[in-house]
């Protein structure tokens, strides 16, 4: 009976019981933590900087006309001009995640190539046209720059899916320049080979993208991620159309940094309408990629 007087304190007193919300916070913990769903920082970190090397074959066919140089035909530079069509390019990438389920990814590389050597065939570049048999330098430089805001609708420890739109601000330069051998005609009159006979042309196009990605956890060191672009458009003075891919492994071992390795794609059809002149790419790389990231 001594006890009798602090029943009624008892039952006020506070029990170290979990309420239901808690236990279900905790069952939510214990899901996230389970041995069993892999862990990867892919999926987790904030920022995420990634640098490597791309092994791009390329196939690049152009036509640049203007009203002085008549009909243009395509000019094929790895097969005509003899660019290379293989090559290691320099890419780098980023992304950062602004929320759980928002983050915006950018995406950059750029090609530059040349060769010497002397044509097969006539060839017609803007207001030069170059006879058979003469020896000419070209270059070309394709860049693209890759800027996505993307929304992850589903989201897990180890999985994600999300879609986004953005711009691909993708850059085409090309010259052409005749050495001392061979005959140029401009506007149907002759020049001098050695010294002149050098057009050259730039354009800069930025073109919206639709993107779908996706990144999986396969383990606590190893996730592959996702993505492709996809853009059929006709505005202003740009038409044309762009696919992207990215298959990407991404291994992991160390809290801020990981390597990786994949596969890239990029086709690209774009022309451009100016008032006095049109130029027209087609332009096809992929290739192996190899990558080193930091990330927090």
């Amino acid at each position: 009976m001594r006890w009798g007087w602090s029943l009624p304190l008892l039952l006020v007193l506070p029990f170290p019981a979990f309420p239901a919300d808690d236990t279900s916070k905790q069952d939510q913990a214990s899901k996230t933590t389970d041995p069993e769903i892999p862990q990867h920082r892919l999926l987790n970190d904030t920022f995420r900087l990634r640098l490597g090397t791309y092994y791009a074959q390329t196939t690049t066919e152009a036509n640049f006309t203007t009203q002085n140089g008549g009909a243009g035909v395509d000019v094929n530079f790895e097969d005509l001009l003899g660019v290379g069509s293989r090559k290691w390019v320099g890419e780098a990438a980023m992304y950062w995640r602004m929320t759980e389920h928002w983050r915006v990814d950018f995406d950059y590389f750029s090609i530059n190539r040349g060769a010497t050597r002397t044509l097969a065939r006539d060839v017609t570049w803007g207001d030069f046209s170059y006879s058979a048999g003469t020896e000419v330098n070209s270059t070309t430089k394709i860049s693209d720059l890759r800027a996505v805001v993307g929304y992850s609708f589903f989201k897990r420890a180890d999985k994600e899916l999300g879609a986004g739109l953005g711009l691909h601000m993708t850059g085409f330069a090309a010259n052409i320049n005749a050495t001392a051998s061979g005959s140029v005609s401009v506007g149907g009159g002759s020049v001098s080979a050695s010294g002149g006979g050098a057009s050259s042309e730039s354009v800069s196009a930025p073109l919206p993208v639709a993107s779908v990605y996706g990144d999986f956890a396969l383990t606590d060191t190893w996730a592959l991620s996702l993505r492709t672009d996809w853009l059929s458009m006709n505005y202003d003075k740009y038409s044309g159309a762009i696919r992207a891919t990215a298959v990407d492994f991404v291994y992991q071992p160390f809290t801020h940094f990981a390597f990786g390795f994949g596969v890239h794609s990029l086709t690209l059809a774009l022309d451009v309408h100016y008032s006095n002149s049109q130029t027209q790419v087609r332009f096809v790389s992929h290739g192996p990629v190899a990558f080193v990231a930091y990330s927090y």
